[in-house]
């Protein structure tokens, strides 16, 4: 649906005016510095003293304002979830995912971009968040889902942004299951070059002697080659990409595939903080119980979702984030922990929570002697 005015304002409460209000004013401020130039990074604008909003001198409607700052940020180059990280200088981060599929919308929700190659009445994402946040079991586990919207002839879905609220946290991006690819991407068996190449970037010595010959590789031999290469295909789950308070994020973390370094890891990432690391395990039981208990998840297969864990020093949570390839199965019904074989649509989301709860549970402080993070 297009976005109207009346309803963005409504939406936005007394908070959220005063937050479009301050970046009103410092959209003017540069616009008068350098006439012309469109504000293409920002920061957050310091509120008034007494709190009262500042007076909007643009004549720009604070709606209008808020969608502008929304898409521009859609252009900002990021590091490689699909959920931003706020600084304290509240500068914006993607921690894996697309670069740039992610926007501020407001206090306290996103506006994440439809997935490129969706039809255009049909967004597995969209029906996927919208049948979860109907299931009685699987609402609390996944972020608060608002609506989908279109602006600028682009499709977007409004979600709830869970580091809001959080003050300096210790993030943890986890992409789930031991296959990460539908099984439609490796229908043609037809060996490509371009494949082998990639493959022998990573590593000379994969291809077999039959492959080196024809110079060439299916593109499962290749999906399945790169889940080896990280702990998905062992563990059913591989560290996307942490953020510790004050340091850049962590994302080149292929090596981390070892139990140990797992648990390295995941050590490295609670700091000694028992309090945060029992809070996660709990919450990641939960989910587990949620999701076998949810008709949704006994015919669907999750495909290359993730659990984002957010702690600080008040509050700990985890949650089911990620949709895009979530698909319906023709028939049956699925565990979630079989092995994959081609037609079975079997992903191992449960077998890899199963080893990240197990790995959350058992790791202490002096395990992060082994971490290969660094």
């Amino acid at each position: 649906m297009n976005v109207p005015r009346a309803s963005m304002l409504s939406r936005l409460g007394p908070g959220g005016l005063l937050y479009a209000a301050n970046k009103l004013i410092s959209v003017a401020v540069s616009a008068e510095k350098d006439e012309g130039v469109l504000l293409k990074r920002w920061r957050r604008a310091p509120a008034a003293a007494d709190g009262a909003p500042a007076p909007t001198t643009d004549a720009r409607q604070p709606s209008d304002l808020l969608k502008f700052l929304a898409i521009n940020a859609l252009e900002l180059s990021a590091p490689a979830s699909d959920a931003l990280l706020k600084s304290r200088e509240s500068e914006w981060f993607q921690l894996a995912g697309h670069p740039g599929s992610l926007a501020p919308a407001g206090p306290g929700t996103v506006w994440k971009r439809r997935a490129p190659g969706d039809h255009p009445t049909h967004s597995p994402e969209r029906e996927a968040y919208e049948a979860l946040a109907a299931c009685p079991h699987m609402r609390h586990a996944i972020p608060r889902y608002y609506r989908e919207l279109e602006y600028s002839g682009e499709k977007f879905i409004e979600l709830q942004d869970l580091l809001h609220g959080f003050r300096d946290p210790h993030v943890m991006d986890v992409k789930m299951g031991t296959r990460t690819f539908l099984e439609d991407e490796v229908s043609n068996t037809r060996a490509r070059p371009d494949l082998y190449e990639k493959m022998v970037r990573l590593d000379p010595d994969a291809p077999t002697p039959a492959e080196h010959e024809m110079r060439a590789v299916t593109k499962l031999r290749y999906m399945q080659f790169r889940e080896r290469r990280s702990s998905s295909a062992e563990q059913g789950f591989r560290i996307e990409a942490v953020k510790l308070p004050g340091a850049p994020p962590l994302t080149d973390l292929q090596g981390v595939r070892e139990p140990r370094h797992l648990a390295a890891t995941v050590a490295r990432f609670f700091s000694g903080n028992e309090r945060a690391r029992l809070a996660v395990a709990a919450r990641l039981r939960e989910i587990r119980d949620r999701f076998e208990r949810s008709e949704f998840f006994k015919n669907h297969e999750i495909v290359g979702s993730s659990i984002f864990i957010i702690y600080d020093e008040e509050r700990a949570g985890a949650w089911l984030i990620d949709f895009a390839k979530t698909r319906r199965v023709p028939d049956g019904e699925l565990t979630h922990r079989e092995p994959w074989a081609q037609g079975n649509h079997e992903e191992g989301f449960l077998y890899g929570l199963d080893r990240l709860i197990h790995t959350v549970e058992s790791v202490r402080p002096g395990d992060t002697d082994t971490d290969v993070s660094r």
